[in-house]
């Protein structure tokens, strides 16, 4: 699984990653949070939190959208977006 995250600020990329996850031992949903966790990392950010929306949306698009209200502490860019590019079979 490769996945690709992005920060906005008015419709602006502003910081971008790709992080990657094959271990064949994990299941789909566990390299998916473990590739949020790197890429925050990687971004200098907090972990965000699954709202029911994100969650719905990740599961119907392969792609969720982390605003203002996923975070707790207050962020310097309008969302982030995270969204998997290449799923492993």
């Amino acid at each position: 699984m490769k996945i690709w995250c992005r920060l906005f600020e008015k419709n602006h990329l502003m910081k971008d990653t790709v992080v990657e996850n094959y271990d064949v031992s994990m299941s789909r949903t566990s390299k998916v949070y473990d590739c949020l966790e790197r890429a925050c990392y990687e971004l200098d950010l907090e972990k965000p939190l699954w709202l029911e929306k994100n969650k719905k949306e990740f599961i119907r698009h392969a792609r969720t959208r982390f605003y203002q209200d996923n975070f707790i502490e207050t962020i310097s860019f309008d969302y982030l977006d995270f969204q998997v590019i290449e799923e492993d079979y």
